[in-house]
């Protein structure tokens, strides 16, 4: 059987910080911006594979782009 070659993007994250940092770069390249996600600094530390995302708030623009862009995936992930 020949090893398939993943990327970053078909990888699971391997740190939280890692995953915060590739979902702000998947949320940037369809226009949306949530400036106070980060690692939940109270959940756990950041190589804790349980360590919770806070995701933050946003505006209504923001939810609602976000919205949009989530139905327009058609929720496959």
């Amino acid at each position: 059987m020949e090893a398939k070659e993943t990327t970053v993007g078909e990888r699971p994250a391997r740190t939280a910080g890692e995953a915060v940092d590739r979902l702000r770069v998947a949320l940037r390249e369809v226009g949306i911006v949530l400036p106070s996600l980060r690692v939940d600094p109270l959940s756990a530390s950041d190589e804790d594979a349980y360590a919770l995302v806070d995701l933050g708030r946003c505006n209504l623009g923001v939810a609602s782009r976000l919205a949009a862009v989530l139905r327009r995936s058609g929720g496959a992930a």
